[in-house]
């Protein structure tokens, strides 16, 4: 809540005045404008201008400053009478300056008593909608920016405390009823025992049954003695409504009564009848043909506004979309309704909470997906364009089911409507792509069954049962357009009696069904033997290359599936019927065959040789065994396990003998013995094998450290060896020649150094320790002593103590 405090206006006369000749003059002023109030003359005298008008001088000056000049109609007839203090019944037509009709009066009349902030509350105004609500406050603080009220604005989703706070000191407050209701209720400083004036903006939206216990209890807080206004362009004239607000002899102020239509004459208005299932396509052909307008596109629930925003934002149809609904928080629906208000060219999906009194401005077209409540809900919507005499234009869908019965509603409001027809050359389908979508994308899918079940439902709820006709609309075409598999399940509507069904006894289900006939009993089978599930309606749709890759790759398996023995496609019942197939069926045991199907006759029992069987199933108990993953283990043949050998080739890794075959080879003993023995041979030579491979890698490991310990390359080493055998001399052992001496003991002193290596590994290491600053070296013994004994005698000259001393520093 903003607390809007106006500037005074001081004028150059009073700046030096002393107070009580300036409070003298303020006098003055107020009783002569009381007495030019009293003067007005509503019958005979008609004002133009709000200059003719008895008006204060801070009003003036803030009407001035908003740029007002010229009175509209409805200003004409219900300023003077307010101003007087009348209760007012004003209806005007959308975008007339109905807003000014009230908010003049409340600042007038207040000025008038001297109201200041001590006084308390002076005016409530009431608002259906928190948009509409904040437009009138933005209003109020324009005109009223020179008054020294306070105004404030109370409506859902701001903090309920920090409006507590500030509740006391308003002077006029723009509220919803349910948030007004709820202060009342909770906060002790809020106090309306000193009203004067109680306005209802759009004042049949207010009274009717969704705000009526609420209005109801509000008017029970406010004091008798007041005055009351309401506005609205389709006003109430019902006796128990004005009775309930205690209206003392209201005038009523209507401006279009005499005209030919309720709508401005500047607003172009047409309809097209479009089944449902076809609304979507004509809508995004719609918007793709004007993407340099300003739109707004009515439909009847928030899920179903969400759904379409969610849907024509993926596929972009070129133009910026917004959507606005009474689920958004406070916050958004502020953002959204200023982006739409100062964009050239953009979309808004919305509910009917921006259908009422808010201004949108230079909206070229209103479209109306879905068919209004009634008539006044029409005139509203359309409202939204051709406001201030500019031109508009507005499009209402409608199923042909409703076309009779709306337009006759629509003549009784003295609302002319023209047929236009589409062009089919423009038009567009979209639901392959709403298919796509909705398939590879969860969150639109359920967003797709909401929105569906949320418009059967506004359907359904309607009290005009000759405009909507639940019964006639193609509901499964229409969920199939939304890119759904199958219409949700509708549990509200009437004849849904699966749960009675389900909890009946048999024996009156048996009697239903007998005193049926035969022939119903035909068609309840026949209808229930077709009916498809939402996998078989996934097979029916018709963009199958714009599936998902794992989809795709599941149809073609069971496209394969269906292929029979002789190759040919099975095309008799269509892609939806697949037929199971059980392949390759390995031995049945009889018990088997009871279950799923007939036996096997044993000519095919060959064993491994069973060709293609196809079992019938002519039971649901059948059935169900087939499609059990459990039962078709039983006919599927058992893997087996395969190793492959070096060349690649598969073996199985497990190969069984028959008994007989197993008698053959002898008893069992032996053969066990026989295999142990073979077993214990094949590990004794598999160990020489290892052992000397081990001895041949060390070889290699000492020949490689020989050549490095006498720098020569790896390909080129040179092995000189020292025989180790008894009988032979050095020189045979090197070959033919013989060695040189040198050759010799080079080979001795590698042999050695090679010792010397192998001791120290053998020997554990020993930590080093690191020497102090102190210590000396194991070299330095003789001179640390000398040292020693040096500083053991005592100097006794100066030279001598000077040596010492060069000693110690070293």
């Amino acid at each position: 809540m903003a607390p809007v405090t106006a500037g005074k206006k001081k004028h150059t006369k009073s700046i030096h005045e002393p107070r009580p000749l300036k409070r003298k003059r303020e006098d003055e002023d107020l009783d002569s404008l009381n007495q030019r109030v009293q003067d007005i003359n509503v019958k005979e005298i008609e004002y133009e201008t709000f200059a003719s008008l008895p008006l204060s001088q801070p009003t003036a000056d803030g009407l001035h400053a908003s740029h007002f000049k010229t009175l509209t109609d409805i200003q004409k007839k219900a300023i003077p009478l307010t101003l007087k203090g009348t209760d007012i019944l004003g209806a005007a037509k959308t975008g007339s300056g109905k807003t000014l009709a009230f908010l003049i009066p409340v600042l007038e009349n207040l000025y008038r008593r001297r109201w200041t902030e001590l006084d308390g509350l002076g005016a409530l105004i009431l608002s259906p909608t928190r948009e509409l609500a904040i437009q009138i406050f933005e209003v109020l603080r324009k005109i009223g920016r020179y008054h020294t009220f306070s105004a404030g604005l109370v409506i859902g989703g701001k903090s309920l405390q920090e409006e507590r706070e500030r509740l006391g000191r308003m002077n006029i407050l723009v509220c919803t009823p349910g948030r007004m209701l709820q202060h009342m209720d909770q906060t002790a400083a809020f106090e309306t025992d000193t009203l004067q004036m109680l306005v209802l903006d759009e004042a049949d939206r207010i009274m009717d049954m969704g705000f009526q216990s609420t209005v109801d209890a509000i008017v029970e807080h406010l004091p008798k003695e007041r005055q009351t206004l309401l506005f609205s362009a389709t006003q109430t004239k019902k006796v128990s409504d004005l009775a309930r607000l205690s209206l003392r002899d209201p005038e009523y102020v209507s401006v279009h009564e005499a005209a030919s239509s309720a709508t401005p004459s500047t607003l172009q208005q047409n309809y097209i009848v479009t089944p449902l299932p076809d609304k979507l396509d004509t809508l995004w052909s719609f918007l793709r043909s004007n993407l340099k307008s300003k739109i707004l596109v009515f439909m009847s629930s928030g899920k179903q506004v969400r759904f379409v925003y969610e849907a024509f934002r993926h596929m972009q149809p070129g133009i910026p979309l917004l959507h606005l609904h009474g689920r958004q928080k406070q916050t958004a629906r502020l953002d959204i309704t200023t982006k739409f208000s100062v964009t050239k060219n953009s979309c808004l999906f919305a509910t009917d909470v921006v259908a009422r009194g808010l201004d949108f401005p230079a909206v070229d077209w209103v479209i109306q997906l879905d068919c209004p409540e009634d008539a006044e809900t029409y005139i509203h919507r359309v409202g939204r364009t051709a406001r201030y005499e500019r031109n508009g234009r507005a499009v209402l869908f409608l199923d042909p089911s409703e076309e009779e019965g709306m337009l006759k509603r629509l003549q009784e409001k003295k609302v002319t409507v023209e047929k236009i027809n589409v062009r089919q050359k423009k038009q567009q389908s979209i639901k392959n792509q709403l298919q796509n979508m909705c398939f590879k994308d969860p969150e639109l899918k359920y967003l797709g069954q909401k929105a569906f079940v949320s418009y059967v439902r506004s359907v359904h709820v309607q009290k005009d049962k000759d405009v909507f006709k639940l019964n006639e609309l193609p509901l499964e075409e229409f969920s199939a357009s939304l890119g759904l598999p199958g219409a949700p399940k509708i549990k509200f509507l009437k004849g849904d009696n699966a749960k009675s069904l389900k909890n009946a006894p048999r024996q009156a289900l048996q009697a239903l069904s007998s005193s049926e006939g035969e022939d119903s009993n035909r068609e309840a089978k026949a209808k229930k033997n077709n009916t498809k599930t939402k996998y078989d309606r996934m097979f029916e749709r018709r963009n199958q290359d714009v599936f998902a890759d794992h989809y795709a790759k599941l149809v073609e398996d069971e496209k394969d599936d269906r292929i029979d023995d002789t190759g040919d496609l099975d095309e008799e019942n269509g892609f939806l019927s697949v037929k199971r197939r059980l392949s390759d069926v390995s031995i049945i045991s009889g018990e088997d065959n009871n279950d799923l199907g007939p036996k096997i006759s044993d000519d095919k029992r060959d064993g491994q040789n069973l060709t293609k069987a196809t079992l019938a199933i002519d039971s649901k108990r059948k059935a169900k065994l087939v499609n059990s993953k459990k039962a078709l283990l039983k006919l599927k043949p058992k893997g087996k396990k395969l190793v492959f050998d070096e060349s690649g080739n598969p073996q199985e890794i497990y190969e069984l003998e028959s008994e007989s075959q197993f008698q053959a080879h002898g008893p069992a003993d032996s053969q066990k013995a026989k295999f142990l023995a073979a077993e214990q041979e094949r590990l004794q030579n598999a160990d020489v094998a290892d052992k000397q491979a081990a001895k041949a890698k060390r070889k290699e490991k000492r020949e490689k450290r020989n050549a490095a310990v006498r720098g020569e390359p790896d390909g080129e080493a040179r092995v000189v060896l020292i025989p180790t055998h008894e009988g032979g001399d050095e020189e045979d052992a090197f070959g033919e020649g013989g060695a040189s001496a040198d050759e010799l003991e080079s080979a001795r002193e590698i042999e050695r150094e090679h010792e010397r290596e192998r001791e120290r590994e053998r020997e554990p290491a020993k930590m080093k320790r690191r020497k102090k600053w102190f210590e000396d070296g194991p070299g330095d013994e003789t001179a640390s002593k000398r040292r020693a004994q040096d500083m053991m005698q005592e100097p006794e000259t100066a030279e001598e103590l000077e040596a010492m001393a060069a000693g110690l520093l070293g």
